[in-house]
């Protein structure tokens, strides 16, 4: 059994679920968490480096570096592969 996760600070919840290719009703979907909206949002938007963003979201920099991966590989797939993108809701 691994570790229990521990609580995430996430101070922003988009006001839209989806993003989907404009020419396309039906296609596969790609799941995207809060947790790695949020790394998206600091890094990128607000131009926070990954230490800084790491202890506003609570985690390890290395804890914040694979959910930024993860993100970046997500949207990089709905861009590259048409792929609706899915903004999962946090629990």
């Amino acid at each position: 059994m691994g570790r229990p996760r521990c609580d995430v600070k996430i101070n922003y919840c988009p006001p839209f679920s989806t993003f989907r290719p404009g020419d396309s009703s039906e296609c596969e979907c790609v799941d995207i968490t809060p947790e790695e909206i949020e790394s998206l949002r600091l890094k990128n938007i607000k131009n926070l480096d990954q230490t800084k963003a790491a202890e506003k979201m609570g985690i390890s920099q290395s804890t914040f570096q694979r959910i930024l991966a993860s993100a970046y590989k997500k949207v990089s797939l709905a861009l590259v592969e048409g792929r609706e993108l899915r903004l999962l809701k946090p629990l």
